[in-house]
C-alpha cells in the first residue's frame, strides 16, 4: 500500500467536490460570506468613528505664525530658522475672530524671487508684505477643525477639497506678548500624510484594499507637470507653484520620456534663498543636482550660475548665493509660537528639526538617495506598498513607471484617502 495520499483524498478537493455537487450551499455560503465581510466594513467603520482628530494630534508641535503686517524677509526668516511652513494670520480689522488666511512655505518664496518682476531686483522682492506669497483663495484650501471632530468626519473635508487642516490643540499659558494676533489657542496642522499613518497603523480595518495592485483602484493619474531636463529650471516655476497647490511635484524627463528625476517641492523646502539663484539660472537636469550637494555645491556648478546671471544681467540674483547678506531684510526676526514645525509643502509637519540638519548633508543623501532619484513604483504595486514607501521617504506621492522608467503617472496620499473613505462609505 502506497504511503502518499491519492490527490483525491486531500481535503481541499473534497471541499471542492462536496461544493461542486451541492450548489445550492455554495450560494448559501457566499451569501454568508458577502454578509460577514459588510459586518467587517460596519464594524470597520464604527471602531474609525471612535477616533477623534485629537488623536491625531497627538505629539504634533505648535504651528509657527506670522502678523499680516510681516514681510517676504520676515517669512523666509522664519522658514530658515527651522520651520519650513509658517501660517499667515488675516488682518483684526477685517474679521474680529482672527483666521489663518493662508500657509507659505519656502517653494512660495523661491518661486516669488523667481517671478519675472523680481528677478532684477529680489532684495527688494524681500520687502514685499507676506500677503504676496499667497494665491487668490489660498484661505480656501485651509479649514480649521475642532479636536472632538471624527476622523472620519475631518476626511471628507480633505477629500472635498482642503489641502490642510487647522487644529486647535491647546490654551495659551502664558498670553502675554500673544494678544497681538488676538487669538489664545495654539493650533497645529493635520496633513494628508497624518491621515495616511493614522490608517497604515490601523490596516486590518481596510482589507482587502490595502492588498490590491494600484491599477486597479483607478488612482493613477496622469503626471501633468514635467519637464525636460534641458529646459531652463526657471520654466518650471509655474508648474511648482501648481504643484505645491496639487500636492505633487514635477517630474524632469529625458529626450525619450523616461523619468530621470524631479523638482519636489519638499528637496526645495530644505533649501534657502540661494536656490532660487540656482533656478535662476540652471537647466532643470543640473538644478536636481544642485540641490542634492546644496551644503556644498561644485565650484564649476557655482561658475555656471554666476556666469549665466551675469549674461543675463541679474546681477541681483548674485546676492542670493549669499543667504547672509540679505539677513537684514527681515525686520520680525521671529515668529509668534510656542512650538515649532516642519515639513516639506506636501509632508506631514511634525519635524521641527530635519531642515537645519540640511546644513550638514541634504535630505535625500539622509535617505540613502540622490535628489535626482525620484520615488517610483509600478502598476502593479499594492497599494499598502506604495504607501509605506512614500512615508519612508517622507513624501506625499510615488511616481508610476514602466520596465523601462517610463512615466505612467502619479499616484498621491489625496488619492489613496479618497479611496478609503468610498470604501467606508459603502459601509454605511
Amino acid at each position: 500500500m502506497s504511503s502518499s495520499l491519492s490527490p483525491f483524498s486531500k481535503p481541499q478537493f473534497q471541499l471542492k467536490h462536496f461544493l461542486t455537487r451541492n450548489k445550492s450551499l455554495t450560494s448559501l455560503f457566499s451569501s454568508h460570506l458577502s454578509h460577514l465581510s459588510l459586518f467587517l466594513s460596519c464594524m470597520a467603520v464604527s471602531l474609525l468613528n471612535s477616533y477623534n482628530v485629537s488623536d491625531l494630534c497627538i505629539g504634533k508641535p505648535a504651528l509657527r505664525s506670522l502678523p499680516p503686517a510681516a514681510t517676504v524677509a520676515d517669512a523666509l526668516s522664519v522658514l530658515k530658522r527651522g520651520g519650513a511652513a509658517v501660517a499667515v494670520w488675516g488682518p483684526p480689522e477685517t474679521n474680529p475672530n482672527p483666521t489663518i488666511v493662508g500657509r507659505v512655505c519656502m517653494v512660495d518664496v523661491l518661486c516669488y524671487l523667481c517671478a519675472e518682476e523680481n528677478l532684477s531686483s529680489p532684495s527688494s522682492a524681500l520687502s514685499a508684505p507676506v500677503s504676496a506669497l499667497l494665491s487668490e483663495g489660498s484661505a480656501t484650501l485651509l479649514q480649521r477643525v475642532e479636536p472632538k471632530t471624527s476622523v472620519l468626519d475631518a476626511l471628507d473635508k480633505l477629500v472635498e477639497g482642503a489641502q490642510y487642516l487647522v487644529v486647535p490643540i491647546r490654551n495659551r499659558s502664558s498670553p502675554l506678548g500673544r494678544k497681538k494676533h488676538g487669538f489664545s489657542f495654539d493650533f497645529c496642522w493635520l496633513t494628508p500624510e497624518d491621515f495616511v499613518r493614522f490608517f497604515l497603523n490601523n490596516i486590518a480595518l481596510l482589507s482587502p484594499t490595502p492588498t490590491l495592485p494600484i491599477s486597479s483602484l483607478g488612482i493613477i493619474r496622469p503626471a501633468e507637470y514635467t519637464i525636460n531636463h534641458r529646459a531652463p529650471a526657471i520654466s518650471a516655476v509655474p508648474l511648482l507653484r501648481a504643484a505645491v497647490t496639487a500636492q505633487s511635484s514635477v517630474a524632469v524627463l529625458s529626450d525619450d520620456g523616461h523619468l530621470v528625476g524631479e523638482i519636489s517641492p519638499y528637496t526645495l523646502s530644505l533649501s534657502d534663498e540661494s536656490a532660487a539663484a540656482a533656478i535662476a539660472a540652471l537647466p532643470a537636469g543640473d538644478l536636481i543636482s544642485f540641490l542634492d550637494c546644496l551644503t556644498s555645491p561644485p565650484i564649476s556648478t557655482l561658475r555656471a550660475i554666476k556666469s549665466q546671471l551675469k549674461s543675463q544681467n541679474l546681477l541681483g540674483m548674485l546676492e542670493l548665493l549669499e543667504p547672509d547678506v540679505l539677513s537684514s531684510n527681515s525686520s520680525t526676526g521671529s515668529a509668534s509660537s510656542s512650538g515649532s514645525e516642519s515639513s516639506g509643502c506636501e509632508s506631514s509637519d511634525d519635524e521641527p528639526t530635519i531642515r537645519r540638519v540640511r546644513r550638514s548633508g541634504s535630505y535625500t543623501a539622509r535617505m540613502g538617495r540622490k535628489a535626482e532619484e525620484a520615488i517610483v513604483c509600478h502598476e502593479w504595486s499594492s497599494l499598502v506598498a506604495v504607501l509605506v514607501q512614500a512615508l519612508a521617504h517622507r513624501v506625499g506621492y510615488v511616481w508610476v513607471v514602466d520596465e523601462e522608467f517610463g512615466l505612467v503617472g502619479i499616484v498621491r496620499f489625496l488619492d489613496i484617502l479618497t479611496v478609503f473613505r468610498e470604501q467606508f462609505r459603502e459601509s454605511i
